[in-house]
């Protein structure tokens, strides 16, 4: 989601720069920041970059190319100026009152000196501030396209790691069930001959609960379902086809299935197995905050 994009375009006379910026963010956070003179721009420019994009936190600027062209200039009022020096010096004369008016006391007077900010007819900034947005916001979007290029191969990759480690868990979760059927059964056997009873159907009961702790083929069918909803997803992603969110969402399920098989792990393998899993999908999860 990180990106740049810039343009400038000229209006009233004068030269304008117009920049956008974009890094990771949950959610869409757009500000915009105009010359106060230009605020009423300000919605509609927030809208339309609203409209481009669904995610990240995004900062557009509008300045002025020269250096103070917008702000507003100071005006003295030379006629209010010569009128206080007059009423001063007049009731000098008129009163014996001493002491002059300096420059500081004048400034300070009503009337005197006053901020004037410059004319713009706004609305006829409105197609070339939007032309420049538009380019902008093409660069921006170019930026984002590139590195979302990179981030897909990056998935790819982890991905195909993380349905190999799915098949490793399905294959040592079998072996983990035949031995511990085959150690139930030693036990068995040895409870018989020690006492020479024989119970069938109590094996056959642990046998059964054993199973059913050890088997996580649920758990591998839906990793392997979850990774191919990835991929559909990541194939169906595109300009006004944010996939972020949907994606944080099947990481959080993959996530829940490793969780589960942890839990159901009998031994070291499985749980050094397990481990890798979880790393891969934590550095899936990281990337994912990258994607729109």
């Amino acid at each position: 989601m990180t990106g740049f994009g810039a343009a400038s375009f000229h209006a009233e006379g004068g030269g304008f720069q117009l920049e956008i910026r974009s890094v990771n963010h949950r959610h869409l956070d757009v500000k915009v920041r105009v010359p106060r003179i230009l605020s009423s721009l300000e919605p509609d420019l927030r809208a339309r970059i609203q409209e481009r994009f669904d995610r990240g936190k995004i900062d557009c600027t509008v300045s002025a190319a020269e250096a103070g062209a917008l702000e507003p200039t100071l005006q003295i009022d030379r006629e209010a100026v010569r009128g206080y020096l007059e009423a001063a010096r007049s009731l000098g004369d008129e009163e014996g009152v001493g002491g002059e008016l300096d420059v500081a006391a004048l400034l300070a007077l009503p009337g005197v000196a006053r901020l004037t900010e410059p004319v713009v007819e706004v609305e006829l900034l409105d197609p070339p501030i939007h032309g420049a947005l538009e380019e902008a916001m093409d660069a921006l979007e170019g930026m984002r396209a590139a590195e979302g290029a990179a981030i897909e191969r990056d998935f790819g990759s982890r991905l195909d790691r993380v349905a190999e480690l799915a098949d490793a868990l399905q294959e040592r979760a079998g072996d983990v069930q035949a031995a511990v059927r085959a150690r139930l059964e030693r036990r068995m056997q040895k409870l018989q001959s020690e006492t020479g009873l024989e119970d069938p159907a109590r094996l056959q009961q642990e046998l059964m609960m054993a199973a059913d702790r050890l088997d996580v083929t649920e758990e591998i069918v839906r990793l392997r379902s979850h990774v191919d909803q990835v991929r559909a997803t990541l194939a169906a992603s595109g300009p006004g086809r944010p996939v972020g969110r949907r994606l944080d969402f099947l990481l959080q399920e993959l996530s829940r299935e490793a969780n589960t098989v942890g839990s159901k792990g009998a031994d070291a393998p499985v749980a050094h197995l397990v481990v890798d899993l979880k790393t891969e999908l934590e550095r899936l999860r990281e990337q994912v905050q990258n994607v729109e």
